[in-house]
């Protein structure tokens, strides 16, 4: 569903029981916001968060960010009430836990229609299941569905862990061919993916190394669990100056008259086809979406 490209580097949880990051939330150097209403908040506290989430939205002042609401699963006391609260505190998106098929995200999107969601509203997936990875490429494919408002999976890879009891060992080799899977899905189905978060947030380089592994397996940005993680992060899912140089050289090659009408030429010692132009119009696009950001 992905039409308008911006950056999505960084997404940070905030715990919607807590008013005060909610707040400071505002002053962070971040793409995205996940408004927590699961697993970020304890049972008795859901009713506070809620309201909490809904007056902070309301009051306005996230800027540029992209503001998510993480609901409870629809199966659980809270789902349907968060839901209801999402759908009237009006974020960019709504993040829909425990996806387990296309199905459920029909359901969600159904209930969207129902309560007369706005149109620009859209969902997030978790993939955090053994039954999503199994049925990645159908949830996926739910991208290419203007009524199910898909725009973005984002990997739940401690959720992965406990349910298939894999380690996440540094290195992540045991989660790699689901990782890999659901960004061949995510691309599929034409939607942007977000890696897992790193739960030792104060080890700054085995941060930094997931984030770069994150970055070379396709990710287009990191889920975060604390504000300290943000610097590395853009780092790694941000194209360098010689990318973005390198990509405009790319396009303004082919759109020169006499390169019209082919399919790859030289530049600047290299062979480069129209493939390589294509993904350079995407680094261009990031690159200036986040100089825009300021």
């Amino acid at each position: 569903m992905t039409a308008t490209i911006r950056p999505r580097r960084s997404a940070l949880y905030m715990p919607g029981s807590n008013a005060r990051a909610l707040e400071k939330a505002k002053t962070l150097d971040v793409d995205c916001l996940l408004l927590d209403l699961e697993d970020a908040v304890a049972p008795d506290a859901k009713d506070l968060a809620r309201r909490q989430i809904s007056d902070a939205i309301a009051a306005g002042g996230y800027g540029d960010r992209e503001v998510v609401i993480r609901i409870n699963a629809l199966e659980t006391p809270w789902g349907e009430t968060d839901l209801q609260a999402a759908i009237q505190a009006a974020p960019d998106a709504i993040l829909v836990p425990k996806v387990n098929s296309a199905a459920d995200l029909q359901r969600v999107a159904h209930l969207l229609s129902l309560h007369n969601a706005p149109a620009n509203l859209t969902l997030w997936a978790m993939m955090e299941t053994p039954e999503a990875m199994l049925n990645a490429g159908a949830i996926g494919a739910c991208g290419r569905d203007p009524e199910v408002r898909l725009d973005c999976f984002v990997m739940g890879t401690n959720d992965l862990a406990k349910e298939t009891r894999a380690q996440l060992t540094p290195g992540r080799a045991a989660m790699t061919p689901w990782l890999m899977t659901c960004v061949a899905a995510a691309r599929a189905g034409g939607i942007d993916i977000l890696d897992g978060v790193y739960n030792a947030f104060q080890d700054e380089e085995g941060f930094a190394a997931e984030c770069r592994q994150g970055a070379e397996m396709g990710m287009d940005g990191k889920t975060l669990i604390h504000p300290k993680q943000l610097a590395p992060c853009h780092a790694a899912f941000s194209p360098s100056e010689e990318e973005v140089d390198w990509a405009r050289r790319i396009n303004d090659a082919f759109e020169q008259p006499e390169n019209a009408d082919k399919g790859a030429i030289q530049v600047d010692g290299k062979m480069v086809e129209r493939l390589h132009a294509e993904m350079g119009k995407r680094v261009i696009a990031i690159a200036d979406a986040i100089a825009a950001r300021g």
